[in-house]
């Protein structure tokens, strides 16, 4: 069992920086792809960054691409996404999941196979 609370999310002027925080509980974090996934209102929840165990591997939506960095870090249980050059088409509730993979080399882009998820941070920003 793995539980996953973020913090980070706030409010940000258009073209402002946030860094979002993931703290996972259980063990051998390193086993499990960490993925963030947003969802705007009336719209559906979508990835926007995951990241492989060992961190040899990410992948980010076109979206986020040159903004936004995945990274992580293993001794801590802690998974990170900056995210600079904010957009108001940004604004969203940020989520935090992850899965269990054999390969510490993997990354999953498909959200309906996350076992585990956060309860989500807002983040808005304004223009």
């Amino acid at each position: 069992q793995v539980q996953l609370v973020e913090s980070g999310g706030g409010l940000v002027q258009d073209g402002g920086s946030l860094r979002l925080s993931c703290t996972a509980s259980g063990r051998t974090f390193s086993n499990y792809v960490m993925g963030w996934f947003r969802q705007a209102p009336g719209k559906e929840r979508k990835l926007v960054a995951t990241i492989s165990g060992s961190s040899s591997n990410t992948y980010y939506a076109d979206s986020v691409k040159g903004r936004f960095t995945i990274s992580r870090d293993n001794a801590k249980n802690l998974v990170y996404l900056q995210m600079n050059d904010l957009e108001p088409e940004d604004t969203a509730v940020y989520y935090c999941a992850a899965t269990a993979r054999a390969s510490r080399d993997w990354i999953e882009t498909r959200g309906g196979l996350y076992n585990y998820w956060g309860q989500g941070t807002q983040v808005t920003v304004s223009s």
